[in-house]
């Protein structure tokens, strides 16, 4: 996986590369990622690369030039090592990121990803070197940099080899539309706090069958929506018919 990032603010990527999972990766050259600030395609003294907007208000937007000459740039790099891009610009107006998004990312392999800053981004950008615009939801924050982690830290946890167990991946929330069911470590009894008993009995299939219930029951209390966009098996709807009887 390759990512190509664009910031004002390189340094805030440390945070990817020298920290948990996201560093051992690149240790293990899962991923490669360059991170480059638009300054350095500007042509003035003063390396500006924003101005005030036409038709007046407030703030200030991002001039086209410099960014789109990063970008044309980290495509052409992109494409030299065989990697077709495709080229994100994280925004409170785009589509919201899920699991199927950081899935159909992954499989991209070679990501530009654009972290823009101030008011906005020339719309002629957008609509001439960006391929689609990303959310990681309805807030807005002092600029992409934290979206653009979060989408490379989603991400790259999925690159076959980052975790340390394969099966984590695959256990986590929403990889089956569903909300992760509870954990439990030692001790197993806590100032009267106790493990269920089913998780300490040792039967695989009723260990199972538990941590469904819990997701589902879940993700009915906190994420009904997702429920609602589920088709369920013969066993979810079991499972969904006792937690009613149980609520009763």
């Amino acid at each position: 996986m390759h990512f190509e990032v664009i910031s004002l603010f390189p340094e805030m990527f440390n945070a990817i590369t020298q920290s948990g999972i996201t560093a051992r990766a690149l240790s293990r050259a899962l991923y490669r990622v360059e991170v480059t600030n638009p300054r350095t395609y500007t042509q003035d003294n003063h390396k500006t690369v924003d101005d005030r907007p036409y038709g007046g208000g407030p703030g200030m937007v991002m001039l086209i030039e410099p960014l789109a000459k990063a970008i044309v740039a980290a495509k052409a790099r992109l494409v030299a090592n065989g990697v077709v891009p495709h080229v994100v610009h994280m925004s409170p107006r785009g589509l919201p990121l899920t699991h199927q998004k950081v899935m159909a990312l992954r499989d991209m392999q070679g990501l530009v990803i654009l972290a823009s800053r101030y008011e906005g981004v020339d719309q002629r950008l957008l609509d001439t070197l960006v391929d689609e615009e990303i959310s990681i939801g309805d807030y807005v924050l002092s600029g992409g940099e934290l979206p653009a982690m979060v989408l490379m830290d989603a991400v790259i946890r999925q690159l076959p080899g980052a975790l340390g167990d394969a099966e984590s991946a695959n256990e986590d929330s929403f990889v089956n539309g569903l909300l992760d069911y509870p954990h439990y470590t030692r001790p197993e009894d806590y100032e009267g706090l106790v493990v269920p008993e089913v998780l300490m009995s040792g039967n695989h299939a009723k260990i199972r069958e538990w941590r469904l219930k819990q997701s589902l029951a879940l993700t009915r209390a906190k994420r009904p929506d997702l429920l609602a966009a589920r088709s369920l098996t013969k066993e979810e709807a079991r499972l969904l018919k006792e937690i009613d009887a149980e609520s009763h």
